[in-house]
């Protein structure tokens, strides 16, 4: 899979895409990653890319031509299935939608700033526009992280155990169950029997029912669906 991402702030996006899974997937080749900045593509030498908007009001507005500039630029070279503007009255992202991504082949990722971007480049370019949550950033880049870190883990390869990934909260619309390890008693904390039982049958069967439980207390809409 190929992702390419527009932005003013590209050191934002350095750090979490260069470790962890997120490395490890681009080291295999199985995910890359490129960060354009879209000075690149500014209107005068100055590096402009935003201006006023019209009809007044406070903020800045990222300007049309850079972006369309920039969009037809990488359209030369890539065919993209989704071009995604992340911005807070998108659509609230969820592991349906990372699932459905990582079925694509390229991505091409805009990160709004200061007041957003020109409408006519969502008009007319965007395909897809992704919300995190109903809270706003200074950008677009740490939601722009976070899109390729849910999608990235999910390609074929890129976890050691690729059954992991099937068992992630919100798969099958139920949160994940308690997780234990060693020691089997800490401080008089004991892991429930039936997980040291070896039948794993009844374990999975445990699994499912406390999963069930929790998504039951904790987001009971999920049950809805």
């Amino acid at each position: 899979m190929r992702i390419d991402i527009i932005t003013v702030l590209p050191e934002l996006l350095e750090s979490p895409l260069s470790h962890s899974i997120m490395k490890r997937a681009r080291d295999k080749g199985l995910l890359e990653v490129q960060v354009h900045h879209l000075r690149k593509w500014a209107v005068n030498d100055y590096g402009q890319v935003d201006d006023y908007q019209y009809g007044g009001g406070a903020g800045m507005v990222m300007m049309p031509e850079p972006l369309a500039n920039a969009i037809e630029s990488l359209s030369q070279h890539t065919r993209y299935d989704e071009v995604i503007y992340m911005t807070p009255d998108g659509e609230t992202f969820n592991q349906g939608t990372a699932n459905q991504l990582s079925m694509k082949e390229n991505l091409l990722i805009i990160c709004g700033h200061y007041k957003g971007i020109d409408q006519r480049i969502r008009d007319h370019f965007v395909t897809k526009e992704i919300s995190i949550g109903d809270y706003v950033l200074s950008g677009g880049e740490l939601a722009a992280a976070v899109v390729v870190d849910a999608v990235g883990r999910l390609l074929p390869g890129v976890l050691n155990d690729e059954t992991s990934a099937l068992f992630d909260s919100f798969q099958d619309n139920l949160l994940a169950p308690p997780v234990y390890t060693r020691p089997a008693d800490f401080r008089g904390w004991k892991v429930p029997d039936i997980l040291l039982s070896g039948d794993l049958k009844k374990i999975e069967e445990w699994r499912y029912e406390q999963a069930v439980q929790r998504t039951t207390e904790r987001k009971p809409d999920l049950l809805k669906d």
